[in-house]
């Protein structure tokens, strides 16, 4: 069974929630660690492409940019809706 893109995102999404739910400071530190890390690969990837044509399908570059925006969302979604999520930013 080979899973789309708004699968692969859907899981995501739901991977990173679970986390946040469990764990608010983790799941804030691998949002942003994974999302930079996601969003340096595929600027770095970008840019290469533009250098020097390859044969990467488009789907790794679908991929990489909700391996960016996944992230993202869950993060923004959860410090809006749940003030207290960043509970542990204060002393």
């Amino acid at each position: 069974m080979k899973l789309g893109i708004l699968e692969l995102s859907l899981i995501q999404i739901i991977m990173y929630s679970l986390i946040w739910l469990v764990n608010s400071y983790l799941g804030f530190l691998l949002c942003l660690i994974i999302g930079s890390i996601a969003a340096a690969l595929l600027i770095l990837s970008l840019i290469l492409e533009v250098i020097e044509k390859s044969k990467v399908p488009k789907s790794y570059y679908r991929f990489m940019l909700s391996a960016v925006l996944c992230p993202s969302i869950v993060m923004v979604t959860f410090i809006a809706l749940y003030p207290d999520a960043m509970s542990w930013m204060q002393p």
